[in-house]
Order: structure tokens, then C-alpha cells, then sequence
């Protein structure tokens, strides 16, 4: 979490200008939230405990950069973060899917990401083992019974130690080889762990996954382990092995322990479409089921204690971002209790020709700059002109007025609609310039402009 301790507000808003244009006031929101975290790390532990953190509310249309200021901020954080959409947990009957599993499967993400972190701290060792593994398999060393026997019967060793001169030498030859990736498609046996189970079905409070994966384990330590020999190449002889050590090398308890920790102080979950689960005045039919799913969200966003395959993890702190188009309802729709739980609200405001023109260039993963290099690798070169680009926004905003509004989406259709008859003849213009004008663009998306059905369908 170096990132959110070293980034102040504003050079936390600066990193998100990077990727997203505009929404000046959510990018501060999201800002103060994440800079809190590492605040209320330094405060005294019973005052920590007491600072809760600030949730958020995002209101907006689609496709205005909600989604995204929560992954870049996650990001950022180099925190723990789960996007889960707040509709799938209605999707199954009355009610779906089980509302804990959104933090079973943010702590399986924090887990995750340190065991890869700790994998790479040994990575240095596990090759250096893997190595000396894969030499013994190429070049077997003199055993000990065969050199017993040998001294034995000759009352002198020195065959022997002419046998083990020529194989350290065979052996380093071999290293050279490995190291130079010359032997990857070599074809060796090696043993590997068989990991076939009996399938149980369990059903248990915490979920058929979890309880499947514990069970796996407690019959691991029971029954006898079982290898068998397969035949692979170097190449992927050398991936089984550094998985097999760095199993071995990684304290998983501490992994486990830092997992959880890190779920409790630093997790984000980015709550989608939070609109649908908002109902109507009605008292019967599915509108009883999302204020049940609202009553089940309530006690993971007030604080409580989830039962995980790691071990309780505690939701008090995690920090919540919860988002919606709101178009048939509003925020103060939810019920009370869990409005009082996102005591921060921020609208996203719909964006224009202008803000579509900078999308297309500004940001580091522009789609002007990601067409540009994807054709780049056909060896053909585009070059865009500021009419052309100017062209692009304008209808973007034309097609979003005059159908669905899209958002920022729309500019994704637009692109690729313009571009899909380059893209196609891309091989066969190797070593060309394309220029795209504004004339250009009319052109190819002419037909579909003027046909207000025609451009439902497609665009």
C-alpha cells in the first residue's frame, strides 16, 4: 500500500486525470476517502477502531466514468478491490446469490495478490532449485549404493572420480544450455502430485466453494500423497516445479494473516447498479426481494463478521462505493438505514462534445492512441486530424441524443465502426499512411447517422 501512504488528495486526483476527463467532484470525493485510510492507520488504536469510513454514493448516467474512477483508485491504493453489481444478488428467485460472498471473494483477491507478491520475493531461490532439479533429471548423478559398492570392490576410487569429473562437466554443460533456453522443448518425465479428489457435495451457510476447498485439504493431510509420472517439456517441467517450491518457501500463514488484515484496513468493493435494487412503492412481486437484498447488504456496509475458508474477516473498515444511473428512482429511495451508511453523495455529470473530443486523446489509454498502435503492428500508420477528431465527438453526442445515451461508450461503437474497413484491409496496406478527416468520417458513417433505425441496431 506504498502508493495511498505517499499520494497527498491532489496528486491522487492528478493520477486519475491521467485516465479519466472531467468529474472534478467525484475524483475529490474518492481523494479525501482514500487519503482517510491512511490517516486513521496513524491514529491511537482505540481511536482508530472508532473512525469509520466514509462511504460514497456515485450518481449518474452510464458510461461517465463511475466504474472506472473506483478500479484506478484501487489501483492506486494497490488495495484489495472487488466490483460486484448489486442486481445479481436478485437474479436467483427471491434472492440471489449470497451477499457475503462479495467479501469470501474480496479476501480470496487480497490472498491472491500476496501470495504472487511473496512467489516473486523468492523467485531468485525457486530457480535456483528448479534448476538443480531439472539437472538431476538430464544428467543423473552417481548414487551413493553405486559408489559404495564401486570403492568396495576396486579398494580405490579413482574411476569413480573420473565418472563424477565427466558428469560435473556433462552437468555444467547442460546449465549453459538451460540457461540459454536451449533444452525448452526437450521432452523429460518428472513426478508430479496427483490431485484428484472424490467429489462431495456439501451445502453449508458458508457456500458449496468454500467448504469443497477445506475439504480438499483436510483429505491432503489424511490420505497418503500420490505422484505420477508425466511426460512435459523443459518449458513446462520448469513451470510445475516453481510452483511446487515456491509452495514450499511461502509462509501461507502469514500470507493469510496479511490477506485479511489487508481485506479489513485497506478493501474497496465498488457496489454497481445500487439503483436496482431500489423498489417501487409496490408491496408485492420482486420490489419485496430487492428491499430484502438492501436488508442483507445493510449489516456487511454497517460492520460485521464474515465467515471466509481463511479464517473471520471483519467489514468494519472497508470502504465502500456504491453506484447507479438513478433514472426511475433516487438515492433517498433506499432504505434509511443503509442510505445513512453512504454519507457521501456525488453526481456525475453527463458528458458533451467537448469532454468526448479529450477522450479520444488525452488520456494515457486514449482509443485514438490504442487504434493508432494496434494497426501500427500491420505496419500501417494513422494519422488523425483535429477536424476529424472534432468530427468523431460531435456524433458520438448526435447518436447518444438521439437514441439511448450511452455515455462515453458510444465513442468505443463509433471507432470501431469508422476504422473496421481499415482494420480489415490492415495486412494489405502494410507501409501506408491512412488519413483520417473529417470528410472521412462523414463518409463511412453517413448511412447510419441519417437512419435513426439503422443506427439503434448498429451504433
Amino acid at each position: 500500500m506504498a502508493f495511498e501512504h505517499e499520494l497527498t488528495p491532489r496528486q491522487i486526483v492528478e493520477e486519475l486525470d491521467k485516465y479519466i476527463i472531467g468529474q472534478d467532484e467525484a475524483k475529490k470525493a474518492v481523494a479525501i476517502a482514500l487519503r482517510n485510510r491512511s490517516r486513521r492507520q496513524k491514529l491511537p488504536p482505540e481511536m482508530r477502531d472508532e473512525v469509520a469510513p466514509k462511504n460514497i454514493i456515485m450518481i449518474g448516467p452510464t458510461g461517465v466514468g463511475k466504474t472506472e474512477i473506483a478500479r484506478r483508485l484501487a489501483r492506486l491504493a494497490n488495495a484489495p478491490f472487488l466490483k460486484v453489481e448489486a442486481s445479481k444478488y436478485t437474479e436467483v428467485g427471491y434472492v440471489g446469490r449470497d451477499v457475503e460472498s462479495m467479501i469470501r471473494d474480496l479476501t480470496d483477491l487480497s490472498v491472491n495478490m500476496l501470495r504472487s507478491k511473496y512467489s516473486e520475493l523468492v523467485k531468485e531461490k525457486v530457480d535456483r532449485i528448479v534448476e538443480e532439479r531439472l539437472l538431476d533429471i538430464l544428467v543423473p548423478p552417481v548414487k551413493r549404493t553405486r559408489k559404495r559398492s564401486a570403492i568396495q570392490s576396486s579398494g580405490s576410487g579413482s574411476n569413480l572420480e573420473k565418472e563424477e569429473d565427466v558428469l560435473a562437466k556433462t552437468r555444467e554443460k547442460y546449465r549453459k544450455s538451460l540457461r540459454q533456453k536451449k533444452l525448452e522443448d526437450k521432452i523429460i518425465s518428472i513426478e508430479v502430485q496427483n490431485r484428484t479428489f472424490p467429489m462431495v457435495e456439501i451445502f453449508s451457510p458458508i457456500g458449496f466453494e468454500e467448504m469443497d476447498i477445506n475439504f480438499k485439504e483436510l483429505l491432503g493431510g489424511m490420505l497418503p500423497k500420490r505422484t505420477k509420472e508425466r511426460k512435459v517439456t523443459v518449458a513446462e517441467a520448469r513451470e510445475i516445479m516453481s510452483e511446487e517450491e515456491s509452495e514450499k518457501l511461502v509462509d501461507m500463514d502469514k500470507v493469510v494473516a496479511e490477506g485479511i488484515e489487508r481485506v479489513e484496513n485497506s478493501g474497496i468493493i465498488f457496489l454497481d447498479e445500487i439503483d436496482k435494487i431500489v423498489g417501487s412503492d409496490s408491496k408485492t412481486g420482486p420490489d419485496i426481494s430487492r428491499e430484502g437484498v438492501q436488508r442483507d447488504i445493510l449489516p456487511i456496509v454497517e460492520g460485521s463478521t464474515v465467515a471466509t475458508k481463511y479464517g473471520m474477516v471483519r467489514t468494519d473498515h472497508i470502504l465502500f462505493i456504491a453506484a447507479g444511473a438513478f433514472h426511475s428512482s433516487k438515492p433517498s429511495d433506499l432504505i434509511p438505514e443503509l442510505q445513512g451508511r453512504f454519507p457521501i453523495r456525488v453526481e456525475l455529470k453527463s458528458l458533451g462534445k467537448e469532454e468526448f473530443a479529450r477522450i479520444l486523446v488525452e488520456p494515457q489509454n486514449a482509443l485514438i492512441k490504442q487504434y493508432t498502435m494496434l494497426l501500427s503492428t500491420e505496419g500501417v500508420k494513422l494519422e488523425f486530424e483535429d477536424s476529424a477528431i472534432e468530427e468523431i465527438a460531435s456524433l458520438a453526442c448526435l447518436v447518444n441524443e438521439q437514441t439511448e445515451n450511452i455515455g462515453v461508450r458510444r465513442l468505443h461503437t463509433i471507432m470501431e465502426r469508422l476504422l473496421s474497413d481499415v482494420s480489415f484491409r490492415a495486412p494489405e496496406l502494410s507501409g501506408q499512411v491512412i488519413r483520417i478527416t473529417a470528410e472521412y468520417v462523414r463518409e463511412q458513417l453517413a448511412d447510419i447517422i441519417e437512419n435513426r433505425d439503422l443506427s439503434r441496431y448498429i451504433l
